[in-house]
């Protein structure tokens, strides 16, 4: 499954999902665009990685992708970078939990703002692109919080459900030229996120895993890999749960 002269965008590509995704798709011969929000350091050291192992161009790219205006801006600086844009990953999202009695108007805001919002306006950007491109593929990090809820993410499960709700919608928009819309919704992942959660959480919820192990980066990364390629070209607008076995 070659990507060579495929040019990837992934959103939140420094770290955690992010960093392990663009390293698939660069390993696949895909030429990779890293956006970051913090860590300008980090992101310059993974493109640099990218470039120097698996012999393809990398650049790092600022973005705040829950603004308009800095989407925009991405998707201009990356086609001036490469010429072109064949697969966006949108990966970037953000915590802020509480149960709904304490939540506050700006932790529903600031997650919706950033987790949905931010996919409409990468997408909506990258749209006139990727279908001019002669091969498109939109891939959405969903969750499975946003299929089946959790208790006090009240704003996470909305906008992971709206996320779902987006790609089924675009898979039927931009199918007439043969750009795939899919989402994966991964479950309980090994990140800095999660190991930062209380021991007495991370137990809990390894008992509610058929398979009685957490997921890796990478286990989502396979998947990007696979849906970006030729290989899943007759494959739009479905939901994947890689979770292993979390919602059986």
């Amino acid at each position: 499954m070659s990507l060579k002269n495929k040019v990837a965008l992934v959103t939140g590509g420094s770290t955690g999902i992010g960093k392990a995704i663009a390293t698939k798709l660069a390993s696949m011969g895909a030429d990779i665009v890293v956006n970051y929000f913090i860590g300008p350091e980090e992101a310059e050291k993974v493109a640099k990685e990218l470039s120097e192992t698996y012999q393809v161009r990398a650049k790092a790219i600022y973005a705040d992708v829950s603004n308009f205006e800095s989407a925009s801006a991405l998707i201009e600086e990356t086609v001036k970078a490469f010429g072109t844009l064949n697969i966006v990953v949108n990966n970037a999202g953000i915590t802020d939990d509480g149960l709904i009695l304490r939540m506050s108007e700006h932790q529903f805001d600031r997650v919706i703002q950033t987790n949905l919002k931010g996919v409409f306006n990468v997408s909506k950007h990258a749209a006139r692109v990727l279908l001019k491109s002669g091969y498109g593929r939109l891939i959405n990090i969903a969750s499975v919080i946003g299929e089946y809820g959790n208790v006090g993410q009240v704003n996470y499960a909305a906008a992971k459900a709206g996320v779902i709700g987006m790609t089924k919608t675009l898979a039927k928009e931009f199918a007439s030229r043969g750009v795939t819309v899919n989402a994966i919704a991964p479950g309980f992942i090994e990140t800095q996120m999660t190991r930062n959660l209380p021991p007495q959480v991370r137990e809990e919820m390894l008992k509610h895993i058929a398979l009685g192990t957490y997921g890796q980066p990478e286990d989502i990364a396979n998947l990007v890999g696979f849906l970006s390629s030729p290989d899943a070209g007759y494959i739009t607008g479905v939901v994947v749960d890689v979770d292993g076995g979390l919602t059986i």
